[in-house]
């Protein structure tokens, strides 16, 4: 299906059906065929830290901190060796650099010592790790080891709610929700999609619906006003 190419369907309240859902994904697939993280990375292990890193700030402040830091250390045994006291220069202008630099450091001693220097692809063992929970759990999993998770931050929990794809009043309650909406076909990717929609179109203060994809399939009551873009209606 091209970007033009849209499926006419009723309009309802509420939760998204599943062929409203179906539809939805096939429009962002159309606009973004093979979606991707911007975290910048070349293994398991230095997404894991960029991911560490990102909570409570950007991926371009993160890729800024670990184009100095990978080229020095991006192993297990290099960031342990590092130290916190090391590591600290490099992150220095991420928010929260000295509790990260700790649980980074933290975290690469117990891969050392529990799992030979690699990270390990079962959430048990991963959300056991310093500084990471069950968000960063899932993208690890997701786009390290291709796992259908769904990780669910800021972007993804708005997007889900406004839309109506799978309301939510928790973190968790959406995730467990978008599990359930999202086609088998495009769960692998949507997280991709999702985040990306978040932060570039359905935008926390001031939407851009004129320009959205999904605008007439969006259950979002105050949308933003503009006449709709030809190619996104």
């Amino acid at each position: 299906m091209s970007p033009g190419a849209r499926t006419r369907l009723p309009k309802r309240r509420g939760k998204l059906s599943r062929a409203e859902a179906e539809e939805l994904f096939a429009r962002l697939q159309a606009l973004n065929p093979k979606p991707a993280t911007e975290l910048e990375y070349s293994s398991p292990y230095e997404l894991l830290v960029a991911v560490t890193l990102s909570a409570q700030a950007t991926d371009v402040g993160v890729n800024k901190a670990t184009r100095r830091l990978f080229p020095v250390a991006n192993t297990p045994q290099a960031i342990a060796a590092l130290g916190v006291e090391g590591l600290k220069p490099y992150i220095a202008t991420i928010g929260l650099y000295n509790t990260k630099a700790a649980n980074v450091v933290a975290m690469a001693h117990q891969l050392i010592e529990q799992h030979g220097g690699e990270v390990p692809r079962e959430r048990a063992a991963l959300e056991a790790l310093p500084g990471v929970g069950r968000k960063t759990a899932n993208v690890v999993l997701n786009t390290a080891f291709g796992e259908p998770t769904m990780a669910v931050d800021t972007h993804i929990f708005r997007v889900a709610n406004r839309t109506g794809l799978a309301p939510g009043k928790t973190v968790r309650a959406v995730e467990d929700g978008l599990l359930q909406a999202v086609p088998a076909a495009y769960l692998h990717d949507a997280h991709h999609w999702l985040i990306l929609h978040g932060r570039y179109v359905c935008k926390a203060r001031k939407p851009d619906c004129p320009h959205c994809a999904i605008r007439d399939l969006c259950r979002f009551k105050d949308k933003t006003p503009g006449e709709p873009d030809p190619v996104a209606t």
